[in-house]
């Protein structure tokens, strides 16, 4: 019976993707109705900080283990991450007042594209020949999903418009802060790869807060006090941010990052979903066609990494 059951790392893979989603769900909620992109993104980090923290301390009051040792590297990756992952949030959040939030969403997705190329770079997890055939599969869909959705035919100029670049750096962003949680959750002194990425979601997401605060009180300083007073949706916005980052952190430690991102792209099916019944947004035809592109690129993509 349990030979039919998918590994661990892919069940724990699609339980982030339906807590990131709602989390972008409500970040593009509260984006439009009262706060800026990064008061969005901050709301994330402020309100899921205590409870890594308290869910950490009790997983290690119940274990009955101390605080892993961590490597030199942990803090460099850490650090890249979370940088890479405040900025890829602030440009997804803006991409969302821009298109609809099924579009939105894709375009972040060329993440897992784009976590190959930066696995490759700094962790030195590569792909076959057939694996770059589908990264040019799903440069195609970029295309057709750059354009406006009334445009017809491929131009490359599409791709320098404001939605295509918040859309390309935000995967870029997301695929360079995926791979350095990884190798930070490598660098952890532990065989147990829920302490592992506890451990190394509790330090990122202080790393967070604290950059954030920093940022805010100085370029937005209103920002700060919006937040609190959005709390009564912001704070789900923290919980579903744990859930989900906690769930990619544990894949993370289990599987590489271009794997774990593969799985995760289910999360186009639920923004889809999303954009056409809670946000009564219309999918164009061309919208439709990069979509469906850029889903068999990356299913290609699973199968030849």
């Amino acid at each position: 019976m349990t030979s039919f059951l998918p590994d661990l790392w892919i069940i724990i893979s699609l339980t982030a993707a339906v807590f990131q989603t709602v989390r972008f769900m409500l970040q593009k909620h509260l984006a439009t109705a009262t706060l800026t992109a990064a008061g969005a993104t901050f709301s994330r980090f402020f309100y899921s900080l205590p409870f890594i923290v308290s869910l950490l301390v009790a997983y290690l009051v119940t274990v009955r283990v101390p605080l892993p040792e961590v490597g030199v590297s942990f803090w460099g990756f850490g650090l890249l991450g979370a940088c890479s992952q405040i900025i890829a949030t602030v440009c997804a959040v803006m991409l969302f007042k821009q298109r609809n939030f099924a579009v939105g969403m894709t375009f972040t997705k060329t993440e897992v594209i784009q976590t190959v190329l930066v696995g490759w770079l700094l962790l030195g997890e590569g792909v076959s020949a057939i694996g770059f055939v589908a990264i040019a599969i799903g440069i195609v869909g970029l295309l057709l999903l750059s354009a406006v959705p009334n445009a017809s035919g491929f131009k490359l100029r599409d791709l320098g418009n404001r939605a295509s670049a918040l859309g390309i750096a935000s995967g870029v962003l997301f695929a360079f802060s995926a791979v350095s949680y990884r190798g930070a959750t490598l660098a952890v002194v532990a065989d147990d790869p829920f302490l592992r990425a506890g451990v190394t979601l509790a330090v990122v997401v202080a790393m967070q807060t604290a950059i954030m605060l920093v940022w805010l009180r100085l370029r937005e300083p209103g920002q700060i006090g919006a937040v609190w007073r959005a709390r009564k949706v912001a704070v789900w916005i923290g919980l579903t941010s744990m859930g989900g980052s906690l769930c990619w952190f544990i894949a993370f430690a289990l599987q590489n990052a271009a794997y774990v991102k593969a799985v995760g792209q289910v999360e186009i099916i639920f923004s889809i979903a999303a954009s056409v019944m809670f946000f009564r947004e219309k999918i164009s035809a061309r919208e439709w066609a990069g979509m469906a592109i850029l889903v068999v690129s990356i299913l290609a993509l699973v199968l030849a990494v």
